[in-house]
């Protein structure tokens, strides 16, 4: 797949592209069964009310259990669409993963920051959220492992959300802060050669293998 960049087409900012916190996710390590296997990990995140402060390394009271995978400087946040919550819930419906229809609640893909508004396909690497008070910068699609699998109750969890290009987003901090639930972003361009959506394609191959 070629990029933007490659095909001498530079893709633009869509006017007034902008998002709203919808929900705010921190976790702790602590154990999880993966394939028979007791392993540690904090992608179990539990929503937060109040204002929370955000740290060049992530929001406070928010956990990683591998770094070599999650967390550090160029991994502090990460946010998911909330827009995906409603494919998720039907995906593990049809693999059999639940009975029930219920809603998944925020956090339950290892979101911090559940975002509405703002997709893979809009936003570009090196973009920035400027909450005002709190500037957030694009870095890489998420990646699933086989932790997620097993948060999503089946095996094919991962390859569906390289497939689907349901994934998020991580961010590192630019300009630490507060964030409050409520707060809208306006989105800053940057280079705009590669999009999300097509840098989660460009690491596919491991994943569907």
């Amino acid at each position: 797949m070629q990029t933007a960049l490659q095909t001498g087409f530079q893709p633009t900012l869509r006017p007034g592209l902008s998002g709203t916190l919808l929900a705010i996710q921190i976790g702790q390590v602590r154990p999880l069964m993966v394939g028979g296997r007791k392993l540690v990990s904090a992608i179990g995140k539990t929503t937060v009310s109040g204002p929370i402060e955000v740290g060049v390394l992530g929001l406070a009271g928010d956990e990683q259990a591998d770094l070599s995978v999650h967390g550090g400087l160029s991994k502090a946040v990460y946010a998911l669409p909330s827009e995906h919550l409603q494919w998720w819930q039907a995906q593990r419906q049809t693999r059999g993963a639940t009975l029930f229809k219920e809603t998944l609640a925020p956090g339950y893909l290892g979101e911090n920051l559940s975002l509405q508004g703002l997709l893979e396909q809009d936003l570009f690497i090196g973009d920035r959220l400027d909450f005002g008070n709190v500037v957030l910068r694009v870095t890489q699609p998420r990646e699933p492992c086989g932790k997620f699998n097993a948060v999503m109750g089946y095996a094919q969890a991962a390859k569906d959300m390289v497939q689907s290009g349901r994934c998020g987003f991580y961010l590192a901090v630019e300009q630490p802060g507060s964030l409050q639930v409520g707060a809208t972003c306006r989105v800053l361009a940057g280079a705009r050669s590669t999009s999300v959506s097509e840098a989660l394609q460009h690491k596919a191959w491991k994943h569907l293998r």
